[in-house]
């Protein structure tokens, strides 16, 4: 999926440099991602646990997926079967983050509707378990040719012309159907949830501006809970834009994937597309952190305090300002000693105030 058509010449080795670029970024950038949600108690919620399987998946693309595609681009010679599941391992990887995009639009979409039963609905078990059967499922589908729909067929009758017997030239178009790619793949397990998704965050969206003007209309007292309600719809535009994200970064390499089947006497795209539409899907497991420490104060903050601690060396101390370096290890009590905190979880109690009321 990642490096289709590029049989012949292969990867350059400008690109083979800026996917290995790519890869370490992402290892990164999603492990400071896991690192502040271990260390900072609050982030640790049953969003931010769809978010972390999110970010091992990233982590997963720099390490294997990033490697086995600069790999299958060469057209070594290997086993079928082999070769076809390092061509299907991206697709793994690529699954699991669309269903931890999915979960978490659910996520959000209950705590906006709904939020007077969200903490019994959501619970960190649940959250857990939803999680393993996303894993397990982007496994099934990811290695699905592995169980047939394939091009064993075909590359056994090829292999001998170049790489001898009982071998194939291994190449991602090689193994893998492109009907597969583009019927199963794409339309059932990529855009549909895609489409899924923008109606979540948009039924979020109309939702929460309803619930703001209520707050207007009815004079609910508490700015809090209006502040509660806004920070909410500010995490949902920000987990929006990581869906958005997504979408462009990979749809052009879907769509070139049915331009190959639904027009193969068209030709084929140019080797200057091919390379962006590579690079835009690998540069999707880089973008989040940034999303995270731009959009969202409290990752940012964490992710201020890591670096400072382990690569400038730890700050003075200060309890209550969360912008200069508080030792992590006190980060459990903070909730208890600092009015910032103190104030977010008055604030929940009030926005709950608000709806049981209205």
């Amino acid at each position: 999926m990642i490096l289709e058509r590029s049989k012949g010449p292969g990867l350059t080795h400008g690109l083979i440099l800026e996917s290995l670029v790519i890869a370490m970024l992402a290892v990164l950038g999603n492990v400071l991602v896991c690192w502040a949600v271990y260390l900072n108690s609050n982030l640790q919620n049953v969003t931010n646990y769809f978010v972390v399987s999110l970010a091992a998946a990233d982590i997963a693309v720099g390490i294997l997926a990033i490697p086995f595609a600069i790999t299958i681009s060469t057209g070594f010679c290997a086993f079928f079967h082999g070769c076809l599941f390092i061509a299907c391992f991206v697709l793994v990887l690529t699954q699991s983050s669309i269903f931890s995009l999915l979960a978490i639009a659910i996520d959000r979409y209950i705590a906006i509707r709904i939020p007077l039963r969200y903490n019994g609905l959501v619970t960190s078990p649940r959250a857990k378990g939803i999680i393993a059967i996303c894993w397990v499922l982007s496994f099934v589908i990811g290695l699905t040719p592995m169980l047939g729909w394939n091009k064993c067929s075909q590359g056994a009758g090829n292999s001998s012309q170049v790489c001898g017997d009982r071998k194939v030239e291994c190449l991602f178009e090689a193994v893998v159907t492109m009907d597969y790619m583009v019927y199963y793949n794409f339309f059932a397990c990529v855009l549909l949830p895609l489409l899924l998704m923008f109606g979540i965050y948009l039924k979020i969206f109309m939702a929460a501006r309803r619930q703001l003007k209520q707050m207007e209309n009815k004079m609910v007292p508490g700015e809090r809970s209006r502040s509660i309600l806004q920070k909410e719809v500010h995490a949902a535009k920000s987990l929006a834009i990581i869906v958005g994200l997504f979408a462009f970064c990979w749809l052009p390499l879907h769509i070139i994937n049915c331009f190959t089947l639904f027009c193969p006497g068209c030709r084929h795209a140019p080797l200057w597309l091919m390379y962006l539409a590579i690079i835009l899907s690998h540069t999707n497991s880089v973008v989040n952190p940034f999303i995270y420490a731009y959009r969202i104060r409290e990752f940012r903050q964490t992710f201020r305090r890591i670096l400072r601690q382990h690569l400038l060396g730890p700050a003075a101390p200060n309890d209550c300002d969360p912008a200069v370096g508080v030792p992590l290890s006190s980060q459990k009590s903070r909730g208890d000693t600092c009015p910032l905190f103190q104030g977010l979880v008055q604030g929940e109690e009030e926005l709950v105030k608000c709806h049981s009321s209205s």
